[in-house]
């Protein structure tokens, strides 16, 4: 049993990228299926989709490469606030992924968004990971 399952998601894209996987398959949750929606939108992973077979339900997501290196889109994925710490940001306090290039996948009263988007609504939240 894990406590943390946003860590044991992000850990278990990070090593099915590692590994060459074309799919990755987590137990379901509406937490992970925002972030995959995020993840898709920003072109970090090709597909996800949520299989509502079972009590809990399957979230699979496709994996993404690059065509000519065949290495992995996702160059790193980083869990910031966990449940031992949690990490609270304003939107003027917001972190800059790898001076922009990345996003900081964020927790708001508005839903979950990217760290620009919490930027321009002018929300903070909680800074759930940094996708690189």
């Amino acid at each position: 049993m894990y406590t943390d399952p946003i860590a044991d998601f992000l850990t278990r894209l990070r090593n099915g990228a590692k590994a060459g996987h074309a799919v990755v398959e987590v137990p379901s949750s509406k937490m992970k299926a925002e972030i995959a929606r995020i993840l898709m939108d920003q072109g970090f992973i090709k597909d996800f989709k949520v299989d509502e077979n079972g009590p809990q339900g399957t979230l699979k997501v496709a994996l993404k490469y690059d065509k000519s290196s065949k290495r992995s889109v996702i160059r790193g994925i980083d869990r910031v606030s966990r449940p031992g710490l949690r990490n609270y940001k304003s939107s003027t306090e917001l972190p800059r992924v790898k001076n922009g290039l990345g996003i900081a996948i964020v927790s708001t009263s508005h839903g979950m968004m990217t760290d620009k988007e919490a930027r321009t609504q002018n929300v903070g939240g909680e800074v759930v990971c940094f996708v690189y």
